[in-house]
């Protein structure tokens, strides 16, 4: 057996997940990861309104953030209390409403904002594949964000490594662990954000309504899936049937909506 306790590396971080308290007041890394998605969400979308031919004004994005706020919030919430711990919050009713306690669903987040993007889309008369072509442009970089925020908090770590960059966690035992939360930040982040972008910017693949939103899908759930081989699953779930976790089964469906996207962006597209 390789002894995974002495090959640690890199050391883990000492950032206090709280930034800031005062009092009542706190500030921490996760609350503020979400914020700055956000922010960077709602100023590249600003960018994108003033251009020659956007479907949507800036007045239109400044009120939507509002809109995906909710549904990021809401959806993440419920998503996590569906998937992940249901016998636990049907039983403890009132701890739905904790979010400072933690668990946010990136999936059920995800259908959040899909609901609230077809309904604003449709209360404002916007093209919605053209809306939702753009939103999927902008939504990696928010992953990002989150992710690191994961990595600073010490959760969400990966199974035992002998690889040089492994690192031990606080909850995590003396043990060098794949830091997962990163790849996914890589992955789920940065390099879906730079594909996107190029497709966007340097490409004619706005011509094909829903096709980023099908790049997006597909590059979420193939970067997700093949990170949750080297992440720990939830504690309480384990590996579904002894091979598969939470988050691989629930990529799957995204891959399937992906490339449900991309064949209906091609086939409109040689229609028109």
């Amino acid at each position: 057996m390789y002894d995974y306790m002495a090959t640690t590396t890199l050391a883990y971080h000492n950032i206090d997940p709280i930034l800031f308290q005062w009092g009542f007041i706190v500030i921490r890394w996760y609350s503020l990861a979400y914020l700055s998605g956000l922010i960077f969400a709602w100023w590249q979308l600003s960018k994108m309104a003033e251009q020659p031919k956007s479907p949507f004004n800036k007045q239109q994005i400044d009120d939507f953030i509002v809109w995906g706020m909710v549904g990021i919030i809401a959806g993440g919430r419920l998503g996590y209390v569906l998937f992940y711990n249901p016998s636990y919050y049907f039983s403890h009713m009132g701890d739905i409403l904790r979010l400072w306690d933690g668990g946010l669903s990136f999936h059920g987040g995800l259908a959040g904002v899909v609901v609230t993007t077809i309904l604003y889309a449709k209360a404002k008369k916007i093209p919605l594949f053209e809306f939702g072509d753009r939103i999927a442009v902008v939504s990696p970089i928010g992953l990002f964000f989150g992710r690191v925020a994961n990595f600073i908090n010490g959760e969400l770590w990966g199974s035992p490594s002998n690889l040089p960059w492994a690192m031990t966690f606080p909850s995590g035992g003396d043990v060098a662990r794949h830091p997962s939360q990163l790849y996914e930040a890589l992955g789920e982040g940065l390099i879906l954000y730079l594909l996107l972008s190029y497709l966007f910017k340097r490409t004619n693949i706005s011509r094909y309504p829903g096709m980023l939103i099908g790049v997006f899908f597909l590059g979420y759930g193939l970067a997700r899936y093949l990170v949750e081989f080297v992440r720990v699953p939830d504690a309480h779930l384990g590996l579904i049937g002894g091979f598969i976790s939470m988050g691989q089964i629930l990529s799957l469906p995204m891959l399937a909506v992906g490339l449900g996207f991309v064949l209906y962006a091609t086939k409109k597209a040689k229609q028109a």
